[in-house]
């Protein structure tokens, strides 16, 4: 194969991705730079609950009792632990209405001090936002199709990098007095290099969480025997990335939380802080269904939801007994789960703190970089009378390019689905609007 040639097809493929996702990359970097911090957000958000006192304070008991008498015909679900002593309870209820959930902060002296609605924090908009564009299913596809677009930008943006006997500047720094398109040009090769490994992990540890992906992944788990214990992320709209989104409110609301004992949930929340879990800890009461899997059944769960997910585990205690049944953590999962968990907690920043937040900032302003240098470029290049292509290259034959095409598309559902629908299109509908088809560089332009 003739390398201009190679070169002109892979420069048009990788124009063509980055003009699909260019828009999706500043949005899903600045929704998902925000969501780095978590913590810190809900945090801020619950500042008028957090140091209050330990002067007075009452039973575990008490707090759930003010909590369901400030909302009467509540059901109690679950306990969460204050982070520090002195901090609110959050108690969380199913609303009368049995459409809603209330986060409840109860004081430690018992005196209910506010409700947030789980689905309306700052935390889980912005999840939302990130994981399906705040538009359900249709967002949800529309980001994994970016997500899978992307992987073909930045492995297309790798071999237009590669040196091929170039000195380094230009290739692992910009030359900054070439000034313009030149210098543009270099900032976005350069840019796009060292972003290149950061941005794959992140978009391939994202896509357990997309539909059609997460959903075929979850089948071939089930097929292969890949799993021990539940899933524990959810899978396609609406699932985002925060712990509130991953519960399943549908269903709580629709399992009453059966014979809850409030008079134990001082003894389990005595056992839960003798675990020494990771915050965010919640004791989940008898009957109530899990974020994932079954109901709880009759017995009492204390469990860390912590966003550093390898610190995640829980321990199940005999509802009548309170005899310890079972515990868990990631060592017990599949060694596959283990992997996505550790990926999770990486997407999410939270692997091993402050560092994981800073690297997920820095990939995401070098994304925005990419964005804006590549949207630069083409503005400055592109014809008049056309949408700036590159030009078709000679008749060649491409079996290496298409048999790569092929392997991307049989691990990307989406990315297969649209090939075959520019495929069509191409073939079926351009021929009849040959005016169209120059102006998308489908061809050459014709002389009038």
């Amino acid at each position: 194969m003739d390398k201009t040639a190679l070169y002109r097809t892979i420069w048009r493929w990788h124009f063509y991705a980055g003009l699909f996702v260019l828009p999706f990359i500043l949005i899903l970097s600045l929704s998902g730079a925000a969501y780095l911090f978590k913590p810190q957000i809900d945090r801020w958000e619950e500042r008028n609950y957090l140091a209050l006192g330990t002067a007075g304070a009452v039973s575990a008991n008490a707090q759930a009792a003010a909590a369901l008498a400030a909302f009467p015909g509540a059901r109690f679900y679950s306990y969460r632990l204050p982070r520090a002593e002195g901090d609110a309870t959050m108690i969380h209820l199913g609303m009368p209405d049995g459409r809603s959930m209330r986060d409840v902060f109860v004081s430690p002296q018992g005196k209910v001090l506010g409700s947030i609605d789980p689905e309306n924090r700052i935390s889980a908009l912005i999840s939302k936002f990130h994981g399906s564009l705040m538009i359900g299913t249709l967002g949800d596809r529309l980001v994994e199709l970016a997500a899978s677009w992307a992987i073909v930008m930045i492995l297309t943006g790798l071999y237009l990098w590669w040196p091929s006997g170039r000195g380094l500047a230009g290739i692992l720094w910009p030359r900054i007095g070439l000034g313009g398109r030149a210098f543009l040009k270099d900032l976005h090769a350069v840019t796009g290099f060292w972003v290149s490994g950061l941005a794959l992990v992140l978009l391939l540890t994202g896509l357990p969480w997309a539909g059609v992906w997460g959903d075929a992944f979850r089948t071939l788990r089930a097929e292969m025997g890949w799993v021990q214990g539940a899933q524990n992320w959810k899978v396609g709209a609406g699932s985002g990335h925060s712990q509130h989104a991953e519960h399943d409110h549908e269903a709580m609301l629709r399992q009453q939380a059966a014979g809850i004992p409030l008079t134990s949930l001082a003894d389990m929340v005595a056992k839960a802080r003798a675990e020494q879990m990771a915050f965010p800890v919640i004791v989940i009461a008898p009957g109530s269904p899990q974020p994932f899997g079954p109901p709880t059944g009759m017995v009492w769960t204390v469990k860390s939801e912590s966003q550093n997910r390898p610190l995640q585990r829980s321990v199940t205690y005999d509802m009548a007994s309170g005899k310890e049944l079972s515990r868990s953590g990631i060592a017990d999962k599949h060694p596959i789960d283990r992997i996505i968990n550790y990926g999770i907690a990486w997407h999410e920043g939270q692997l091993f703190g402050w560092i994981n937040q800073l690297i997920g900032v820095l990939t995401a302003a070098a994304l925005i970089t990419l964005a804006a240098s590549g949207f630069l470029m083409w503005r400055r290049r592109k014809p008049a009378n056309g949408i700036g292509a590159p030009p078709l290259p000679a008749q060649i034959k491409l079996r290496g390019i298409i048999a790569i095409i092929l392997t991307l598309a049989a691990l990307l559902p989406l990315l297969a689905a649209s090939l075959m629908i520019l495929w069509l299109i191409e073939r079926l509908i351009l021929p009849h609007f040959p005016h169209i088809s120059a102006w998308l560089g489908m061809k050459e332009p014709t002389a009038a």
